[in-house]
């Protein structure tokens, strides 16, 4: 997946994406964009699809994380499991997503709806794998892959 330079979609420079393959009971999350926040925002978005359809729901809220500076694999981590906590204690399913590098850390934004006003299409992923995950530049931007599930 890092530097991965396959004919598809991540092959395009500037080209953002991702997407979810089942593995088992887990998901593997891959994900791509130009730049590092970019494509952690499209990997927290590939998390959500693997178990909500979120097209065409409006968001009911604007939720704010504050990551501290850390490694890029402990950012990608921290994010999704952060996504996680907020669905199990607060309802809060995120329909867009944008991050932003910021002093000391990264900011990001999430436009969330309530978990009734999505559809449920698969198992609520319950944790985060460290093994296997990792995130990095190559020469058409940068790319994630994770392993998600219950």
């Amino acid at each position: 997946m890092v530097g991965d330079t396959g004919d598809d979609e991540r092959a395009r420079p500037g080209a953002s994406g991702h997407r979810a393959v089942p593995v088992g009971d887990e998901v593997r999350i891959e994900a791509w964009a130009a730049g590092r926040e970019n494509c952690l925002a499209e990997a927290a978005l590939a998390m959500v699809e693997c178990f909500a359809d979120v097209s065409g729901v409006r968001p009911t809220g604007v939720s704010r994380i504050r990551l501290d500076e850390a490694s890029d694999d402990d950012l990608l981590a921290a994010l999704l499991d952060e996504i996680l906590y907020r669905l199990r204690a607060h309802g809060q399913v995120p329909v867009d997503v944008e991050a932003d590098e910021a002093e000391g850390g990264l900011d990001v934004r999430l436009a969330v709806a309530g978990l009734t006003d999505v559809r449920v299409t698969g198992a609520v992923p319950t944790a985060v794998a460290a093994e296997e995950l990792r995130i990095g530049p190559g020469p058409y931007g940068w790319s994630c892959s994770v392993t998600v599930g219950g």
